[in-house]
Order: C-alpha cells, then sequence, then structure tokens
C-alpha cells in the first residue's frame, strides 16, 4: 500500500514492513524528486556533449554538490554488467590523454597524462557488420561499431593483455600497430599488425584514433580536463554515448534501467571514503 504521507514509500498490510520505490537502486536514500533525477538522467545520456556538475546545477536548480554527486551516480550507473565483448574485428591502440592537477585552470604545459586503452570495432558498411578480411588488406568503406576504453597502468605487455582479454571475444581479428606487446595475444586471437613507420598512425588506425580525437575534445571542451581520480567513470560516460550514437531516443530508458538495478553508493564510497569535498572531483 502506498502512503499518502509519504511520497514513494510503501508499506505492507501485513507485517507493517516499509520499503521506498528507489531502495536498492542508485537513487537509495536520495531526498531529490524523481523527475529531478529523470532530467539529469536525459541530459546526461542524450546530449552529445555531455554535462559537467557546473551545467547540472545551473539545469537543475540545485547545489554543486548534489549535482556532482548525482552526475557521478549516473556515470557509475552507464555500464552494464552483462555486456557482450567486441567481436569481428576490432582495432587496439593506446594514447596519452591530459589531466589536470590541483585547483588551478587547466594548463597543457602543466598538465600529467593518463594512459588509456582503446579497442573499437570495424564494421563493413555494406555487410553490416564485422567482415574480417586476409592479413595486411585495407579496410575501406567502413565504419566505427562499439567502443571500449580503460585507464591503463603502463604499455607493457601485461597490461595491454588485460586490457583486450577483458573487452574483446577471442577468435576475434586484432588490427593494431607493431607495438611489442601484442604478439602474446596471437595464440587467441588473429592478430593483424601494422606497420605505421613513417605514415600518420591515425592513416593505418583510423577508427581508435578519431575515438581518441573525440575523447580528447570532449575532455577539453566539457570537463577542461580531467582529472585522474576518477577517470573510469567519465571513460564509461564516453563509451555510453559513442555506442548509442545512432539511438539517442534509448539512451535516457537504458541509463534508468541501469541506475534501477545498480546497488546504492554514498558520497564516503565514490571518494573512496576520505573525508573530502567534491574538489576532489571537481568538472
Amino acid at each position: 500500500m502506498a502512503l499518502k504521507s509519504r511520497p514513494r514509500l510503501f508499506e505492507c498490510l501485513d507485517c507493517g514492513r516499509q520499503t521506498s520505490l528507489t531502495a536498492g537502486t542508485a537513487m537509495h536514500r536520495s531526498k531529490l524528486p524523481l523527475t529531478t533525477w529523470f532530467w539529469a538522467a536525459h541530459v546526461m545520456a542524450t546530449h552529445s556533449n555531455g554535462m559537467s556538475a557546473r551545467q547540472l546545477e545551473d539545469q537543475l536548480g540545485v547545489t554543486y554538490k548534489t549535482a556532482w554527486l548525482l552526475a557521478q551516480k549516473l556515470r557509475r550507473s552507464m555500464v552494464d554488467p552483462d555486456r557482450d565483448l567486441l567481436e569481428g574485428v576490432v582495432e587496439v591502440d593506446q594514447t596519452e590523454i591530459p589531466f589536470r592537477a590541483g585547483e588551478a585552470f587547466f594548463e597543457p604545459g602543466a598538465a600529467g597524462k593518463i594512459l588509456v586503452a582503446g579497442a573499437v570495432e570495424v564494421i563493413d558498411r555494406r555487410a553490416g557488420r564485422p567482415k574480417p578480411r586476409r592479413k595486411g588488406a585495407k579496410y575501406l568503406d567502413t565504419r566505427s561499431g562499439r567502443l571500449r576504453l580503460a585507464v591503463i597502468a603502463d604499455n607493457s605487455a601485461k597490461s595491454i593483455e588485460a586490457f583486450v582479454r577483458a573487452n574483446v571475444k577471442p577468435g576475434a581479428t586484432l588490427i593494431t600497430d607493431g607495438h611489442a606487446a601484442y604478439p602474446g595475444l596471437s595464440r587467441d586471437y588473429r592478430h593483424d599488425p601494422r606497420v605505421v613507420g613513417n605514415m600518420a598512425a591515425s592513416i593505418v588506425l583510423p577508427w581508435s584514433h578519431r575515438v581518441f580525437s573525440l575523447l580528447k575534445r570532449w575532455a577539453l571542451g566539457t570537463y577542461h580536463g580531467l582529472r585522474r581520480k576518477h577517470v573510469d567513470a567519465y571513460l564509461n560516460e564516453f563509451v555510453f554515448r559513442y555506442n548509442r550514437r545512432f539511438h539517442r531516443h534509448v539512451s535516457f530508458e537504458t541509463v534508468l534501467g541501469l541506475a534501477a538495478h545498480r546497488g546504492p553508493e554514498t558520497y564516503r564510497d565514490i571518494v573512496n571514503r576520505h573525508a573530502s569535498s567534491p574538489s576532489d572531483g571537481p568538472e
């Protein structure tokens, strides 16, 4: 039975136990109206550039701390734990993205570097699916498919292999550069390395470099530089919207569905139980 005196609260007529409509979800114990959550989820999921906490603060009419926590909870709900691995033909590469430290504005000369690995499916436009070709052949008339991004510790074979095995289905064709870390994957994957040489890497691996370019532009344009502490959540947000770029209308429903099945997290959980302020992850 719904209690008229307390919105979103239900009480069992037999035992008197009370439970909330949002209990056990990302919205657990939230005092914000559901309309505020829905509006935040809509703009974050469908806006092509996403929303920083400063922008959400203005859009929702809440405090910065509330907007920051709301955005962080939604970002962490943008990963489906049961998502399928990439398959078919997959470009794999690494890049460095700058991050800002301290409270200062982003300055390229003083920025640190975060190493990010990326894997993106290569889709044949005519077939509408990945279509492996002979080794060394050019993949013309293609488009990018699903994407995966993750921070890696270094460029070692151990780090890169762990990323590939966590995100790409065995048996897939891996298109990579000539980095020494990839040959160890030849047992479980069809490896098709490309020698970059004097040629621009964006010509040899066009889709991964296009993704990296969009990622860096988004990080600088929307957030004025990411911070190291919560970078995985921001990468998940970018991947979520990129993989649904042709289906914006279902992104809102998807993120709400994922948030409803995600366990609750408090502010302290998100900042790793340190007594900190939102300045640890501002945007």
